[in-house]
């Protein structure tokens, strides 16, 4: 027998096997993992563009379509990034292949890590293909190309950490089409992907600024186009805190095994 493997402070390969098991995961089905949020992304922008373009040609001195852009490409993001943590940790449920992931030397954080890198890695992915593909249609100015950089990151380790928590929580697939349906989709919508939350009545603008979407869009937008309708630092702030609460609760989770071990 050869001698045991140290592994020391953290299980690196373990935590590498993890993460590039969640990316080729969704690499192997990239025509639906990929391809199609960059067809759904531009098919928003052409519906828009020819319902909205020419009645409202210019938003905060943006142009339309380049205002409507970087909410359609993070809209996507975040769909893609939560669906791929969910989706991972749900299927693994219902197959029983879970206890494979448990039993492996990795830890709370290491776990934490390895599923939501893998998906943050679809979320920016899809967000860096839908910006080329819409770049013969829409002039991208990356006004603040941190910010944008910044914006993809946060908001994808955002929805991937609520994925987790999804993923620990369903049950059925039925319960994860009801977060997706009633809270990930019309949280992306309501928070000023499509119009200026600026325009919005006094009670449903102030519903907007606690919205989380809302700075997740706000920051890209302003990253890209130097326009924001709210505070740029507090939106970088609200991002690093949720992400900070999220992050914590995954571990949690994960290191106490709930709805995971039997």
């Amino acid at each position: 027998m050869g001698e045991p493997r140290h592994m020391g402070a953290v299980n690196w390969r373990g935590f590498a096997t993890l993460y590039l098991r969640e990316v080729r995961r969704f690499g192997k089905v990239a025509g639906q993992t990929l391809t199609a949020p960059v067809v759904t992304g531009l098919l928003f922008l052409a519906i828009f563009s020819l319902a909205l373009g020419r009645s409202v040609e210019v938003i905060g001195g943006v142009p339309y379509l380049e205002f409507l852009a970087p909410g359609l490409v993070m809209m996507q993001v975040v769909q893609n990034a939560f669906s791929n943590s969910s989706s991972s940790l749900m299927i693994s449920k219902v197959q029983g292949n879970i206890v494979d992931v448990l039993m492996a030397p990795l830890s709370a954080t290491e776990l934490t890590l390895g599923y939501a890198l893998g998906a943050v890695t679809r979320g920016v992915l899809v967000g860096v293909v839908l910006i080329a593909a819409m770049s013969p249609f829409v002039h991208f100015e990356f006004a603040k190309p941190g910010f944008v950089l910044f914006h993809l990151l946060a908001a994808s380790l955002m929805m991937a950490l609520i994925g987790i928590l999804a993923g620990v929580w369903a049950d059925k697939f039925d319960q994860m089409a009801a977060i997706t349906n009633f809270v990930i989709t019309p949280l992306s919508f309501l928070s000023g992907t499509f119009y200026s939350v600026d325009r919005l009545p006094e009670g449903w603008s102030f519903a907007a600024h606690i919205n989380p979407f809302f700075y997740m869009i706000d920051g890209i937008r302003y990253g890209m186009t130097g326009h924001a309708d709210g505070s740029v630092l507090a939106g970088v702030l609200v991002l690093g805190g949720v992400d900070l609460v999220l992050g914590i609760a995954c571990w949690m989770v994960l290191n106490r095994g709930w709805k995971l071990k039997a």
